[in-house]
């Protein structure tokens, strides 16, 4: 416990607090809504999670002041804030622990945000010079949000998608460290005749906003702005509105069935990754992972093996307290998940599907989550399922056991999973169009 009222001071603390496995004392520092969103134990599996990608800490920084960002606010509105950036050294790599904290001393918010990346380069499979970009707003009112339209020049009308990204308030382009996955794919696939629209995730845009609605659902992250995507892109002249299609990587594909059925004229869907297995199960099963490369991380499998209890319980609701359950989501959030079926909702589409999974992936497996799939539609035969054996939860290639730390290196989407995708979409069109095709010039 610190009796620090100075913000540089009291930031330094709780990277000290956190050295040390002192969550507890973090926690009581937390202002009541943090307090009811972030418990010590979620603190500490984020925090031992990273200890297992990056090592032990080396040096802190350091800490850096500036007045909080206009998003960064109380749960009045009324408190002054000050933000306080920790640079923080480990043995493999580094991050900021960013703060913010009020005139009392107490913590408004707290993250772990990676240091600056190396600028992102196209992929040698781009072919930048056979698409236009554009920018455009996805949805209406006060949740909507900006997204980039990747259009392919001369004749259309083209086939399209809609790119949904993973669980996280990922921007569109699905950034991770110096890596961004879905613009790699928006970029590849744009070069090969398909419009691609990808967008900002509400939880990304209006950060804020989510975090104060304790009935946000997994359905309420993607359906409405996913929905909204689809009429947008069979609203453009350049689109084939009966081509549109919806691909959806890790929980943005676990998701994909649900959006379908919610927006029936969905033509198909391409799911990348896409988690079968139930999330609070999963999370259990990767912090053992990553707690076997670092066995100092033991407390962190504990700590979520006590969460996703709460997720079973039968007497989970939309009351039970946030900190009381892994990641911090809500209760209503859990029930929603809890109860979706993403193998059920795929089988009863009548839509074809296009299922790939990367063989080195140990957050979405084909053993765990594949499996599922397979069960439900590999007897269908408008269903094509693939894995890339070399390919990790990315989708990016390389050898040997795949582990959080590869993530931090700039890579790109496996060419062969672009050109799949390509090619299956081409195919995807109306028979009278097929039969046509060899006369087109």
């Amino acid at each position: 416990m610190t009796t620090e009222t100075d913000p540089a001071a009291i930031a330094t603390a709780i990277v000290e607090m956190a050295r040390s496995g002192r969550f507890a004392d973090i926690e009581t520092l937390f202002a009541p809504r943090l307090r009811a969103a972030v418990s010590a134990e979620t603190l500490q599996v984020a925090w031992e999670s990273q200890l297992s990608r990056i090592g032990t800490i080396s040096a802190i920084g350091t800490p850096v002041s500036e007045p909080a960002p206009d998003g960064w606010v109380t749960a009045t509105g009324k408190a002054e804030l000050v933000k306080v950036s920790v640079p923080v050294t480990y043995e493999r790599g580094g991050l900021t622990v960013v703060m913010a904290v009020d005139e009392t001393g107490l913590l408004q918010d707290l993250r772990l945000a990676p240091p600056l990346a190396e600028p992102w380069t196209p992929p040698p499979y781009a072919r930048r010079k056979r698409f236009d970009e554009h920018e455009v707003t996805v949805g209406a009112g006060a949740l909507a949000v900006p997204g980039t339209l990747s259009l392919p020049r001369g004749r259309g009308p083209w086939p399209a998608v809609v790119l949904l990204s993973g669980g996280g308030p990922f921007d569109r382009d699905a950034t991770s460290g110096p890596n961004k996955p879905l613009k790699d794919l928006a970029w590849g696939l744009a070069g090969r005749g398909v419009a691609v629209l990808r967008f900002d995730k509400v939880t990304h845009t209006h950060a804020a906003e989510v975090a104060a609605d304790r009935g946000f659902t997994m359905s309420d992250e993607y359906v409405p702005h996913a929905v909204a995507a689809i009429r947008l892109l069979q609203g453009h002249p350049a689109v084939d509105a009966a081509r549109v299609f919806v691909a959806g990587h890790s929980m943005g594909g676990k998701v994909a069935p649900r959006v379908a059925a919610a927006e029936p004229s969905v033509a198909g869907l391409v799911l990348l990754a896409g988690d079968t297995q139930p999330m609070h199960q999963a999370a259990v099963r990767v912090v053992r992972h990553l707690a076997s490369l670092d066995p100092g991380a033991q407390a962190a499998v504990e700590a979520i093996t006590r969460q996703a209890a709460r997720v079973d319980s039968p007497q989970l609701s939309a009351e039970t307290p946030a900190a009381e359950l892994p990641f911090g989501f809500s209760g209503a959030y859990w029930l929603d998940l809890r109860g979706y079926d993403p193998v059920a909702t795929a089988a009863a589409l009548d839509k074809p599907m296009l299922i790939l999974q990367g063989g080195r992936d140990y957050q979405v497996t084909v053993a765990d989550d594949l499996a599922g799939w397979q069960a439900g539609l590999d007897h269908r035969t408008d269903v094509t399922i693939r894995v890339y054996d070399a390919d990790d939860h990315l989708f990016f290639p390389g050898s040997g056991p795949s582990t959080p730390a590869d993530y931090d290196r700039p890579q790109h989407v496996d060419a062969a999973v672009v050109t799949d995708i390509a090619d299956w979409l081409a195919s995807r069109q109306p028979a009278i169009a097929r039969l046509l095709s060899p006369f087109k010039r």
